[in-house]
């Protein structure tokens, strides 16, 4: 591992640790587990429910930007790569799961990495827009201020969320740009540059190919069906702890805890996004210990089943591969 990564996980721990004491620091144990005592089981249940319903809409979306380039690709081959990198994401460092998913299973989704890549892009794209689409309705229903939330005004959102569309709409206007990058990396480096451009050109034309108007309203309606679904699993959650006053202020948590993991942090986002669904929750007068035993139970809905899964599949992967290598 290189000098600058183990800064940048050192930094991300030090983050982490920061908001946990932020967080923790006022907490009373007794209370806290009085919050677990009493939850009900089953809208723990109701909420992983809804945890998978909105990972199968996951994988269908990366399934309809994955076909343009391979027809026959199935719906189940494109399940164990995505479940596979979300559980390297959570246990690993440095976004690891985004690299396994663009570099590892080519072969089995018979595609290159360029294009996964470029659906990598238009997912978290789309993902930010349901996110800050999602914030402005629950600022709106509940009348609060967004800048006391995420720092800046209103404007600012609406401006950001009108430039994703930007790119997801017309990506063809940031193709000169990119091949201008390509080409300046061939002067320096001719074979890996020559690779590069064959990559940035299919890149360029899944974008734009998933930018054609029929395509991106499937996709929108996936991501918001996606998104739904993991908005219940944040609401059932706060409906299984019966202490917690306003369960309503799960579907405020849902965006804030999403953008805190823009925050560096470890792995899982252990911290970051634990306190900022605590300030979330409080701001709709929660008390603060229900809050904080909301936030641990939602981060394990959100951590366990895609974890557990993913490094399932993973394992079960790189055994059939060390088999068949063997065989060979």
């Amino acid at each position: 591992m290189k000098i600058k990564q183990i800064l940048k996980l050192l930094v991300g721990i030090l983050i982490a640790a920061l908001f946990m004491w932020l967080m923790l620091r006022h907490i009373n144990l007794e209370e806290l587990k009085h919050s677990f005592s009493n939850t009900n089981s089953f809208w723990v249940l109701a909420a992983i429910m809804a945890f998978f319903i909105g990972y199968a809409c996951r994988i269908e979306r990366w399934h309809i930007m994955l076909k343009q380039d391979n027809p026959s690709l199935t719906w189940g081959n494109c399940s164990g790569p995505l479940l596979g990198s979300f559980a390297a994401n959570n246990i690993l460092p440095f976004r690891a799961g985004d690299l396994l998913r663009s570099f590892a299973f080519n072969q089995q989704l018979g595609v290159s990495s360029g294009v996964v890549i470029a659906t990598l892009f238009v997912e978290r794209l789309l993902d930010l827009l349901m996110v800050l689409v999602i914030l402005g309705i629950a600022l709106a229903l509940f009348a609060l201020d967004v800048s006391s939330f995420v720092g800046v005004g209103s404007a600012t959102l609406i401006a950001l969320a009108l430039a994703i569309m930007l790119v997801l709409l017309f990506p063809q206007l940031f193709r000169p740009l990119a091949l201008a990058m390509a080409k300046l990396i061939a002067r320096l480096s001719p074979n890996f540059g020559k690779k590069l451009q064959d990559e940035i050109h299919k890149s360029l034309a899944t974008l734009s190919h998933l930018s054609k108007k029929g395509t991106m309203l499937r996709l929108l309606i996936w991501s918001s069906a996606a998104w739904i679904a993991e908005g219940s699993v944040f609401w059932c959650a706060a409906l299984a702890l019966r202490s917690l006053t306003a369960p309503e202020a799960a579907w405020l948590a849902l965006p804030i805890g999403t953008l805190a993991t823009l925050i560096p942090s470890t792995p899982g986002y252990i911290g970051t996004f634990d306190y900022f669904i605590v300030q979330a929750m409080q701001a709709l007068d929660n008390p603060i210990n229900p809050a904080i035993a909301y936030a641990l139970l939602v981060h394990a809905l959100l951590w366990l089943p895609p974890t557990l899964l993913g490094g399932s599949y993973l394992l079960l992967n790189s055994i059939k591969n060390k088999n068949h290598t063997t065989q060979k």
